[in-house]
């Protein structure tokens, strides 16, 4: 899936135009076999985005060059889509082929129907709209995005960088995908969903809160409990979990959960050592408990993990 088509159209949004601009089509000669990225449009001449900026595309009849298709935006008034670029998505669906949507995008691929009994998220200006025109299907609430390795669904705005990461590491595996993030200074894999966003910013976390999280990275190895933090916080239980819910929008277990599935991922990536060193490694009481989270979480065991992902990191 490395051929690319990034959709644009007249006045679209340019930011997220332009995250996957930067993600995919800026060569990176550093990486064997990197993605060959377009930015495509059906209509000809130039196209306006946001800021009045005038961009220059290549003009197709046609997506069949390409494996993966982006949508970085569509107008969420358009109740329907018609012509040859619904006739073009269609058919790149039907074909399987990877199509993934930032923000408002989503709708285009509701418009046709291609949501239908999926998960899917947008922004949360737009999750009612969204949620009351295609009720086939299934929305999902307080997430950066989904992604199911087919289509993928960005919340919106910067949540497409998390997106265009997860496809990297789907494609590439995790090492690659965090360099990529190291330079473009972002986190390889942010945690939490959309409701740490709406409306009422994140409360400001007191320093002993922030410093047990940072204790917490440094020690996934080791076990405690969330009382343990709670006590490192100076914070009653309570308090530690309504804090935490407040500033990531899960319970303090889920993180922690989320943490060492991250730490055993990259370990099983890189094949550091066995099914079970990796569990104790990443802070699990032993490989069963892990491979149950691995199942719960991932849909797959360990040790196909590590087989699906270390190969293309070799590759």
């Amino acid at each position: 899936m490395k051929n690319i088509a990034v959709l644009n159209y007249n006045n679209a949004s340019l930011f997220e135009l332009a995250c996957a601009v930067e993600l995919f089509a800026i060569p990176r000669p550093e990486f064997a076999d990197w993605y060959s990225t377009d930015v495509i449009s059906f209509e000809a001449g130039q196209q306006n985005s946001s800021g009045n900026i005038l961009i220059q595309n290549k003009v197709i009849e046609h997506l069949d060059d390409y494996e993966t298709l982006i949508i970085p935006s569509w107008p969420t008034h358009i109740t329907k889509v018609k012509g040859n670029l619904a006739e073009q998505v269609s058919k790149f669906h039907r074909e399987k082929k990877r199509i993934i949507t930032f923000c408002s995008g989503a709708f285009l691929l509701g418009s046709l129907g291609i949501l239908d009994s999926r998960d899917a998220t947008t922004h949360w200006r737009y999750a009612q709209r969204f949620k009351d025109r295609f009720k086939d299907t299934h929305y999902v609430d307080n997430v950066l995005y989904v992604y199911d390795g087919r289509i993928g669904c960005s919340a919106g705005s910067a949540s497409a960088l998390d997106l265009c990461l997860a496809v990297i590491r789907d494609d590439y595996g995790h090492a690659i995908a965090n360099q990529v993030a190291r330079r473009l200074v972002i986190s390889a894999h942010r945690k939490g969903g959309q409701a740490q966003f709406v409306e009422t910013p994140i409360l400001k976390a007191p320093q002993h809160f922030t410093q047990a999280l940072d204790w917490v990275m440094q020690n996934l190895h080791k076990s405690f409990t969330i009382d343990h933090l709670a006590n490192m916080a100076s914070m009653s239980r309570r308090t530690f979990d309504r804090k935490f819910n407040d500033s990531f929008g899960m319970t303090p277990k889920h993180w922690l959960t989320q943490q060492r599935l991250e730490r055993a991922k990259e370990l099983l990536s890189g094949r550091q050592g066995d099914i079970e060193f990796i569990a104790g490694q990443s802070g699990f009481d032993n490989a069963t408990t892990m491979r149950h989270h691995f199942k719960k979480h991932l849909g797959l065991s360990p040790r196909q993990y590590r087989d699906q992902f270390s190969n293309k990191q070799a590759s």
